[in-house]
């Protein structure tokens, strides 16, 4: 019992759209202009995120990360957000599930090509704070397969796509959640923080 409260949180933070698909069927960056940002829906999250030290993502949102983030705050027209997030991003220890990436061509990034439930599993045994998963549909389908994620930030879009990458995929058996806040943003996103209630 001890141990279940010191053990690190691994926590999904992702936009959704009201129907559940976390992208469309559009290629790329375009699956994800439906998403509706403002500096403090921005302000919110980096608050939330400032407090962590752990980033979890798939191979496709790693590398969209590393092509941008890393140098994100070095542009004439960065932002705050931009200058906080690149910060942050640059310093935090990065862990990647991914089959073909390699360890040594990645500096303080851990790569998981196997062993899910293990590796998972001494990550949360290590001292840290929470680990955040952003967006990442397939390495969180991988997740929720092996019942490994703690607690779900959902940023709820007012929209409808019809189709598209759904969130959830891949649950086995009924999860029961608890809800521990809500908060909605005038652009009429609502942040659902859900924690997963584990049978003690």
């Amino acid at each position: 019992m001890a141990l279940e409260k010191i053990m690190r949180k691994l926590v999904s933070f992702v936009h959704v759209s009201l129907d559940g698909f976390v992208a469309s069927t559009a290629e790329g960056p375009a699956g994800l202009d439906w998403i509706s940002i403002s500096p403090d829906l921005f302000e919110y999250v980096e608050q939330r995120i400032q407090q962590t030290d752990t980033a979890l993502y798939g191979r496709n949102t790693y590398q969209m990360m590393e092509s941008y983030w890393p140098t994100a705050a070095d542009k004439p027209d960065a932002s705050p957000h931009d200058h906080a997030h690149s910060r942050w991003y640059k310093s935090a220890f990065k862990v990647v599930l991914s089959k073909t990436l390699l360890q040594k061509d990645h500096p303080n990034t851990h790569i998981i090509s196997g062993n899910l439930s293990d590796e998972i599993s001494k990550l949360k045994h290590n001292a840290g704070g929470e680990i955040l998963i952003f967006g990442s549909p397939s390495a969180t389908h991988s997740l929720m397969a092996e019942n490994l994620i703690d607690e779900y930030w959902l940023f709820v879009n007012p929209v409808l796509l019809g189709q598209g990458i759904p969130l959830f995929k891949n649950v086995k058996d009924r999860t029961s959640l608890m809800l521990v806040k809500s908060n909605v943003f005038p652009s009429g996103v609502v942040c659902l923080q859900y924690e997963v209630k584990r049978n003690q």
